[in-house]
């Protein structure tokens, strides 16, 4: 069994990991908030955490891990977007969750276990709320009720802030109510038009923190493994549900291990509206670009650096795809085929995505594409893929997918045509001409005594390959 280690931001080191139970690892990721599609930053944790859920998998077992990921269906974003459209909230929730669902399946993201909505678990947000009341942690003022930081002495501790910093540097709510400016709201009052459920505070809604809390307690335990997440929810939301859980059950430590996933960058640059350089998953899709592509890029930065989306590692991500796949030829998976150690080892040094990927690679590069007698690498290249949610179909699968409605294959009969007459015309003007709009359009094109073949190019243009069909 391989030992995996992982970097805990609550400890700041890297260290083996050690279930608390071997037969059920519990994992907890913040998901989304539902009110629009996900975009490029959205993707990074739902396919950094997913390797991680299959990397537990492999090595405890399929059955022995649960994997938790929420929805946040109740929120003032989900509010200001039913104002601004007139549509009932259940409404854009349940599309938002379905747009949710289609694209990160496109980026080959495993389902979680379980996937809770927050609507569905207010009843164990109130009592938790009750709880901390009774404990002195909570108290209720103005229908609100609020979460009494300076009463938890461990409060910063995940984020290496103290109090004083926190309040100097982050944009904390200031309301007459709070008796400290860095108390946080664990439950707030609802208007007529607001969605709301009767409390002890009257009718209103949970704040946002205490649903993660809530949730993971109901379905994974007081005390689980690993809560993970993006660096930008390190502080105040991870640092909001330690001390809410911790007071709530009176136990050192909500999870033993926190992991965060650095910031995404494109071109170099923060992704903006205002820069010009803001898309969702969708968008890409809708470009062509493969969710295969789209995770492989995602992969080829350590979790823990900040990822930049670029061009050129568009066009390196496709080119290599197109190799592995030619590797891997037409095998299908069998769960029964040994995993490349190399990349097993990569995966356990806290998810070392970029060297699995280079493990992959040199796997390749072993493979002649017309040896026969290389199956079983070939079922070890699709196995260890699927380690880390890549190559999931065939070569040919793929190049279909990669031509999107341009059918190559009636292209290369065409330029097959072209050159038996041109063989006997001895004119080959017309062989060198389509071969050479064919390049021009982004084909590779592989000619030998055999025969033709064409291979979709990292920067293939569909559009000009239909002119010439």
């Amino acid at each position: 069994m391989a030992q995996i280690r992982l970097t805990n931001s609550r400890t700041r080191t890297k260290q083996d990991f050690t279930p608390i139970d071997p037969g059920n690892v519990r994992v907890y990721a913040c998901g989304p908030t539902v009110y629009d599609r996900a975009h490029l930053g959205n993707a990074r944790p739902v396919v950094v955490f997913d390797v991680l859920f299959r990397l537990l998998r492999h090595v405890y077992g399929a059955d022995a891990v649960t994997y938790v990921r929420n929805f946040t269906d109740v929120d003032d974003k989900i509010n200001a977007r039913a104002a601004q459209t007139g549509r009932p909230i259940r409404e854009i929730t349940e599309e938002t969750i379905g747009w949710y669902h289609q694209d990160m399946d496109a980026l080959g993201a495993l389902r979680p276990t379980h996937e809770p909505r927050a609507t569905d678990y207010i009843a164990q947000m109130i009592a938790m709320i009750e709880t901390l009341i009774a404990q002195g942690q909570a108290y209720a003022a103005e229908g609100h009720v609020l979460f009494e930081v300076r009463k938890f002495p461990d409060y910063g501790q995940l984020s290496g802030r103290s109090l004083d910093d926190m309040i100097a540097g982050a944009r904390v709510e200031v309301a007459p109510f709070k008796r400290d400016p860095m108390d946080f709201v664990l439950w707030k009052p609802s208007t007529g038009d607001q969605p709301g459920w009767d409390s002890p505070w009257g009718r209103g809604r949970p704040g946002w923190h205490i649903e993660c809390s809530a949730m993971s307690a109901e379905l994974l335990g007081e005390v689980f493994d690993i809560h993970a997440g993006g660096i930008d929810l390190q502080f105040p939301h991870h640092e909001n549900e330690i001390a809410q859980s911790r007071c709530a059950h009176d136990t050192e430590v909500m999870a033993n291990v926190w992991l965060h996933n650095e910031m995404l960058l494109v071109e170099g640059r923060k992704m903006s509206k205002s820069l010009g350089n803001f898309f969702t998953v969708r968008d890409l899709l809708d470009q062509g670009i493969p969710g295969e592509v789209i995770r492989y890029v995602l992969l080829m930065t350590h979790y823990r650096k900040p990822m930049d989306w670029t061009q050129d590692k568009l066009r390196e991500a496709t080119r290599t795809l197109d190799s592995l796949y030619e590797a891997v030829g037409e095998v299908a998976l069998d769960d029964s085929a040994p995993v490349d150690e190399a990349v097993v080892e990569a995966l356990a040094d806290d998810l070392n995505s970029s060297a699995a990927l280079h493990a992959l690679i040199r796997l390749a590069e072993a493979i002649k594409p017309a040896d026969d007698s290389a199956s079983g690498e070939r079922a070890m290249l699709k196995r260890s893929a699927d380690l880390l949610g890549l190559l999931p179909m065939t070569a040919s699968e793929w190049r279909k997918l990669r031509a999107g409605h341009v059918d190559l294959e009636a292209l290369a009969e065409r330029m097959r045509a072209l050159r038996e007459a041109a063989k006997q015309s001895k004119d080959f003007s017309q062989v060198d001409a389509f071969r050479s709009a064919l390049v021009a359009a982004g084909v590779e094109v592989r000619m030998s005594p055999g025969g033709i073949e064409l291979m979709p190019g990292p920067s293939m243009d569909a559009d000009k390959l239909g002119a010439l069909t």
